[in-house]
């Protein structure tokens, strides 16, 4: 398996700057690292605080913890002020991926 193979699937598979740590570009992996698990904590923080609102209004009895009034929460929920955050931050750790696996290709093949 050649080089730029692995880097590929590092940044692929494993995480956002795995394959620019494996071809020793430690400065770009840290900074695709760091970034990426800032708007990942970003994303993942906002979800648990929106299902702790809802597990607030379950546990005080306004609402029932059936599957239909769950549904209907989260999609009430999810129309509230922070759903441009929460894209943002989603379509930021995309970005970051989809620039490890590019730019560790292009670092691999020319290094090879």
């Amino acid at each position: 398996m050649s080089k730029s193979v692995k880097a590929v699937l590092l940044s692929a598979l494993v995480f956002p700057g795995a394959g620019h740590l494996f071809l020793k570009k430690y400065i770009a992996g840290i900074l695709l690292i760091c970034s990426s698990l800032l708007t990942l904590s970003f994303f993942i923080g906002m979800a648990v605080e929106r299902a702790t609102q809802i597990a607030e209004k379950i546990l005080s009895g306004e609402i029932q913890p059936d599957v239909a009034t769950l549904m209907d929460m989260v999609t009430d929920q999810a129309s509230g002020s922070d759903p441009r955050l929460m894209n943002i931050a989603l379509i930021l750790f995309i970005f970051f991926w989809v620039v490890g696996i590019v730019d560790s290709y292009l670092i691999a093949r020319k290094t090879s």
